[in-house]
Formats: structure tokens, C-alpha cells, sequence
């Protein structure tokens, strides 16, 4: 589960992010993140990911206080996130094996068993044909599903995702959607930022709303 208590995001320029925000998405969840630009949905995102710190607050992700981890707790505790980018970020002079295999070799995986969860992550996303292709010969929509496959790979606790199907046209992204709640059936927390109201009725999901850096929607309190 993730929990925010009393949390704050400030930056250098002065801009509140973030606004005394408090929140609790149950484990094994999938939730939508909505709200204007600049609303605060990445913000909320990156300080699950400790892609950012809150400046004051406390987070909770599995009863932990991510907000106190520092140095190595933190390397540790990002190998147990996925995280899905619209812009897919990944790496063009590598195949999409070599792509989604990323977090298992920085984590000193064994060959043998990366080369395995690699092909399986790629079935789960159908790509399983593509391992040995180069991501400038695919289509936006097997690029985001290679960064999926990336994000799942490690088998991590909670998934989150930045506007993933923001590229996308409405059958792609109906596709890539019906991905996560793939996921969430398979019990894992599943948080995205999305401005595709299309799937917010979904009876599987949650529905957290921003305004400005407030939470004034929370499904679950």
C-alpha cells in the first residue's frame, strides 16, 4: 500500500507542487492520477519513485518511510518500482532485449535467468517476436510496450505511469490500458497519471483527483 502523510513538494523557484497532501492507495490497486497541468500528478509519481524527495511529509510504500531512506536504501528500493514514461526512453543502439533486460543487469542478474525473464516479460506484452529488433523499427505503440515489458521485468511491487498512452491513438491506447489492469489483476499496485478520462469509470479502478497541488478527490478515504 502507499500512504502520504501531511506531504509537501516545494522547489527551488518557490513553486508548491505539492500541498499538504495525504492520500492512501491500498496494495494491489490500480488507480488513476487526473487533474489540470501542473496539478501535481508527475510530482506525486516521482516522490513514490524517490525520483524526487518530498520536502516534508512522510511516505509510506509497504509500511515503509520512503521519505527517510537515503544512499544505498534508496538504489534497493527503486529496483522493487516500475516505472512507464510517454516518451518511452529507451535506448536506440540496443535491441529491445538488451532494452528491457536494463534493470536486471543493473541489478547482477545472472545471464541465464535475465535471458528468461526477459522473453517472458516480452510474451506478457506480445513482443516476444521483436526481442532482436532495434526500437527506430517499431511503432509508438510497440515502443510503449517495450518500455511496459522494461517496467515489469523485475517483478516489482507497484507500477507507475506518466501519461503512458499520451502519444498514443485511442485503439493504442485502449490496447496499452488493457496491459495495466492486466497487471492489477495479477496483484500488482498499479498508480497512473493520465489526462484519458476514457477508463476512469472502470469499476476495477480508483480515482484520485489534484487541483493546484491538493488532493480533493481520494476513492479511498
Amino acid at each position: 500500500m502507499i500512504v502520504f502523510r501531511g506531504v509537501n513538494k516545494r522547489y527551488s523557484n518557490g513553486f508548491n507542487a505539492l500541498v499538504d497532501v495525504s492520500l492512501f492507495i491500498p496494495g494491489g490497486s490500480i488507480t488513476f492520477i487526473t487533474g489540470h497541468s501542473g496539478a501535481g500528478k508527475s510530482t506525486l509519481l516521482k516522490l513514490i519513485a524517490l525520483s524526487e524527495i518530498a520536502t516534508s511529509g512522510q511516505i509510506f510504500v509497504n509500511n515503509q518511510d520512503i521519505a527517510a531512506f537515503r544512499g544505498r536504501r534508496i538504489s534497493q528500493y527503486r529496483r522493487t518500482i516500475g516505472c512507464v514514461f510517454q516518451e518511452h526512453r529507451l535506448l536506440i543502439d540496443r535491441t529491445v532485449e538488451d532494452n528491457v533486460a536494463l534493470p536486471l543487469v543493473v541489478a547482477g542478474m545472472p545471464i541465464r535467468d535475465c535471458r528468461r525473464r526477459v522473453r517472458a516479460a516480452l510474451e506478457k506484452v506480445n513482443l516476444g517476436r521483436l526481442a532482436g529488433s532495434y526500437p527506430d523499427t517499431l511503432s509508438v505503440g510497440e515502443q510503449q510496450r517495450v518500455g511496459i515489458a522494461r517496467a515489469l521485468v523485475a517483478r516489482p511491487d507497484v507500477i507507475l505511469a506518466d501519461e503512458p498512452t499520451g502519444n498514443l491513438d485511442p485503439d493504442l491506447a485502449e490496447e496499452i490500458m488493457r496491459l495495466f489492469f492486466l497487471f492489477h489483476e495479477l496483484d500488482t499496485t498499479v498508480v497512473i497519471a493520465t489526462h484519458d478520462h476514457r477508463h476512469l469509470s472502470n469499476p476495477a479502478a480508483g480515482h484520485l483527483k489534484l487541483d493546484h497541488g491538493h488532493v480533493i478527490e481520494d476513492p479511498y478515504l
